[in-house]
């Protein structure tokens, strides 16, 4: 078991692990044992995969999901949407009281019906919940990627936040938002120097992007990946009959690891297993790296370039009664 020899280290986990899929109660149970397990080896935080609650709309892919007007589509998202999960509604509230009982931080891909949107539309939401078990940032996706597009809405700038973490200062984008220099660019400029990568899984996603990131940004990078496979579709998800006769053996195949400020694996990624990652990160190495590179700082010109954020969050209605 890692353990921190300093003040400077901290102990971090990444959950890789497979959603109970389409099911937003079950996932939320599977999560709250890897947390515990988590805390056991004295992490201090613990990550989860993009959308892992209550999973990534994979069956897209598989079964003519752009298909206008389809009636197995529409069944589909019904079930997707009634699965979603509702902070206001309380369904992350398990989750919030094991981080305040354990004292450990959750960073965690969820998909939201978010109610000041009127309540009927998803996005892929990145989920802070501190050590004292509040929620302290919710990122709402700011771009869907390709088939997303057909299931999940635009997020918006609100939750592009960094949080203390021990000597270290948190942020995190979801999937094919790392790959956005301006979304990057609001956190670097926030302090930002431990960033956590959420994905759906898989290593065509996390073998280059991690390092790559890392290297950018002097920062320990966290890639957290998901599992899927077609024994992960249980017989209560609408059409499985469709999805399984479509869909490969192995639809996300982990990936998930650590780089380090100087892009070097920390933790190389995982393929293929369920698994608790566990890592000792010290906040040294980043300073060290800094030292000859830093984006937001000495070697930025905001004479020349700057980045304005609106962080406020969207709505289509404004009551004032």
């Amino acid at each position: 078991m890692p353990v921190p020899q300093s003040s400077e280290e901290i102990i971090i986990a990444i959950a890789q692990i497979a959603p109970i899929w389409l099911d937003r109660t079950k996932t939320v149970a599977k999560i709250a044992e890897y947390v515990h397990m988590a805390a056991e080896k004295g992490c201090q935080l613990v990550t989860f995969g993009e959308a892992l609650v209550p999973g990534y709309p994979f069956w897209l892919s598989y079964t003519g999901g752009a298909e206008f007007n389809a009636p197995m589509q529409k069944e589909i998202h019904a079930h997707y949407m009634q699965q979603a999960v509702s902070i206001e509604s309380g369904h992350l509230q398990p989750l919030c009281s094991i981080a305040n009982q354990r004292q450990i931080a959750i960073m965690l891909g969820c998909v939201e019906r978010a109610p000041d949107r009127g309540g009927h539309s998803l996005y892929a939401a990145l989920v802070y919940i501190d050590a004292q078990g509040q929620i302290s940032s919710v990122h709402r996706k700011l771009m869907p990627t390709y088939e997303e597009r057909l299931s999940w809405a635009p997020g918006d700038g609100h939750g592009l936040r960094v949080h203390p973490l021990g000597p270290f200062t948190l942020g995190g984008l979801n999937c094919w938002e790392n790959w956005m220099p301006l979304a990057r660019a609001a956190l670097y400029g926030q302090g930002e120097d431990l960033h956590v990568a959420v994905w759906p899984g898989g290593l065509q996603n996390t073998q280059d992007c991690t390092r790559f990131l890392a290297m950018e940004a002097r920062s320990y990078v966290l890639s957290t990946s998901g599992l899927f496979r077609t024994a992960d579709v249980p017989p209560t998800v609408p059409h499985q009959e469709a999805m399984l006769a479509t869909m490969p053996d192995i639809v996300a195949n982990g990936g998930s690891g650590i780089a380090g400020p100087d892009g070097t694996w920390v933790v190389e990624p995982v393929l293929h297993e369920e698994r608790l990652i566990t890592a000792v990160l010290n906040h040294r190495r980043v300073r060290e790296e800094r030292q000859n590179f830093d984006p937001a700082g000495h070697y930025a010109r905001p004479d020349v370039t700057q980045l304005t954020v609106q962080r406020q969050r969207q709505r289509t209605v404004y009551l004032e009664d």
